[in-house]
């Protein structure tokens, strides 16, 4: 019984990630000047401290084992919504990366190629991670891998801080940021 609803949440899952790639590629292209409104803030250190093994060990040893389900459960709903968001502003990023893909200027193409290829590396990994949450939060185990998503995020903002600054080159403006919340 618990494969079946295991392989009933995946179709689901599949279903979401066709139907958000369909409705991202009928999204307008992204452009410098709207980006910052587009894009969500998100902590990426509170991310890495509910991911952090070490943290999910003094939680293990100072609580009970039901209490620390319960908190684990809940450390991992967050998880999976920093990832939801960071993957959201993948798909902001991947646009973004298509209109600067387009650019007479080869550097500002190259950089553009290179973020949309992160942005999409980034995107499946997020799918995965929240598939494999999602089963730790049904089945019982022993604790949450550490994610590398947070590093994989930070890359892909440091590619949008690179290209912002290549398509304000010549035109003397003040280089595009992605800012993070503190």
């Amino acid at each position: 019984m618990t494969i079946a609803i295991i392989l009933v949440l995946a179709a689901f899952l599949s279903l979401a990630a066709l139907l958000s790639l369909a409705k991202e590629r009928a999204a307008p292209t992204g452009n410098l000047s709207n980006l910052r409104e587009q894009l969500r803030s998100l902590d990426i250190e509170a991310f890495r401290n509910l991911t952090d093994s070490r943290e999910e060990e003094f939680l293990r040893r100072r609580l009970d084992a039901a209490q620390f389900r319960v908190v684990q459960r809940a450390r991992q709903r967050a998880a999976v919504e920093y990832i939801l968001c960071a993957a959201s502003n993948a798909s902001t990023l991947h646009r973004f990366g298509e209109a600067a893909r387009h650019s007479p200027s080869s550097s500002v193409a190259e950089a553009g190629d290179k973020l949309v290829n992160s942005a999409i590396r980034f995107r499946i990994y997020a799918f995965r991670s929240v598939v494999g949450l999602y089963l730790a939060m049904m089945l019982p185990s022993p604790k949450i891998r550490p994610l590398l998503l947070a590093e994989g995020y930070e890359r892909l903002t440091h590619l949008v801080v690179l290209l912002g600054c290549l398509q304000n080159e010549g035109r003397g403006a003040t280089p595009f940021t992605v800012r993070q919340a503190a």
